[in-house]
């Protein structure tokens, strides 16, 4: 009986994380569009949305009832079964690597000692790299099964892009992987804690800047974003592969974009710029005046800071740069960055040894 009510209470502690991760997840997706039609609007010299609600806050619940409610279309030549599973599976795929992600440190609650990740697994890494390259079967479905040459055109425009950037990806943390010896995302935020200047200096990102370069304009690649939004050239395929979907379906898909986005920011916030660490402080000392619970709350909000600036940085790039052509974007992925992450990766190995001997 003890044995039971011990795994019922782990079982509704991960219950009610993924329950917050989730919400949290579609609330800061919701409100990212929001926020990415205000910083245009500042870039281009006008207001934006405002007439929603105070400031146009309720704008991005304006655009969700409008979607719930408009017509749902599925073409008669189009392939219904997977038409419907383009969109789910695109959005599964946007919300399963959030399990692997360390939101914070623990937390003290009814005498239990509560981890803020859903699941601490060693092969954290490997997990999400796994999700995410699933997440193109989502666009080639939804394109194929719409019986739209546009659409499939840009499905596999899609498709080759998130293959190929993927390898560069890939070769960019294995330098990192060599460092830190584990695949484990809690276990590499808590290595960069134990740096000088409150652990800021233990953060990745000093010693793998060019593996975080790689990573940062794969990661724009990955989740479509200008200037690698080929799949989604309105001016050359109308729409792009979700051209025709409507109502939610259509939703699911943008929806996916920006928790891609989102899940994105808080990867590299977590390999690279310490994760939920604070920095300038010192977290054991801080608990020890705070307690726990307080610090564990800032640490999270600090990763929701880290979050917002790359989510920042999305948006910016996108009413900054101009779109790639495909040669360019292909050009791009095979002859820079995967030799560049080949030589990051050499050249680690060779400091890594050096530092041994």
């Amino acid at each position: 009986m003890e044995l039971l009510a011990i795994d019922f209470a782990i079982f509704l502690e991960k219950f009610i994380l993924i329950f917050v991760v989730i919400m949290a997840s579609l609330l800061i997706a919701m409100y990212t569009t929001y926020a990415e039609r205000k910083v245009a609007a500042i870039i281009q010299d006008r207001y934006g949305p405002n007439r929603a609600g105070p400031f146009g806050l309720l704008q991005p619940v304006a655009d969700g009832v409008k979607l719930f409610f408009k017509e749902e279309i599925i073409p008669l030549s189009s392939n219904k079964l997977l038409f419907i599973l383009g969109p789910s599976l695109a959005m599964l795929t946007a919300m399963l690597t959030s399990s692997v992600i360390p939101w914070g440190g623990d937390i003290e609650l009814f005498g239990r000692r509560i981890s803020l990740e859903i699941a601490d697994v060693n092969i954290g890494i490997l997990f999400v790299f796994g999700v995410v390259s699933l997440g193109v079967y989502g666009i080639m479905i939804g394109g194929w099964a719409s019986n739209n040459k546009f659409s499939l055109l840009a499905a596999v425009r899609g498709a080759s892009q998130i293959i190929s950037y993927e390898l560069a990806m890939g070769l960019s943390l294995i330098a990192l992987l060599m460092m830190t010896g584990s695949m484990s995302l809690g276990e590499i935020v808590r290595q960069q804690m134990g740096g000088a200047w409150g652990g800021l200096l233990g953060w990745n990102v000093f010693y793998q800047p060019l593996g975080f370069l790689i990573f940062l304009v794969c990661a724009f690649a990955e989740c479509n974003r200008t200037p690698f939004d080929l799949p989604e050239a309105e001016n050359e395929l109308n729409f792009g592969y979700h051209q025709e979907y409507s109502s939610m379906k259509l939703g699911f898909y943008l929806f996916a974009e920006y928790i891609n986005m989102f899940i994105s920011s808080a990867i590299m916030a977590t390999l690279f710029f310490g994760g939920y660490d604070i920095p300038f402080v010192n977290e054991v000392t801080l608990a020890d005046k705070i307690g726990l619970n307080l610090t564990t709350l800032l640490g999270t909000f600090s990763l929701l800071i880290k979050i917002v600036f790359f989510l920042f940085l999305f948006m910016w790039v996108r009413w900054t740069i101009p779109r790639f052509r495909y040669d360019q974007l292909m050009n791009l992925g095979w002859k820079k960055l995967i030799p560049l992450a080949l030589a990051n990766m050499l050249v680690t190995g060779a400091v890594i040894l050096l530092l041994k001997k």
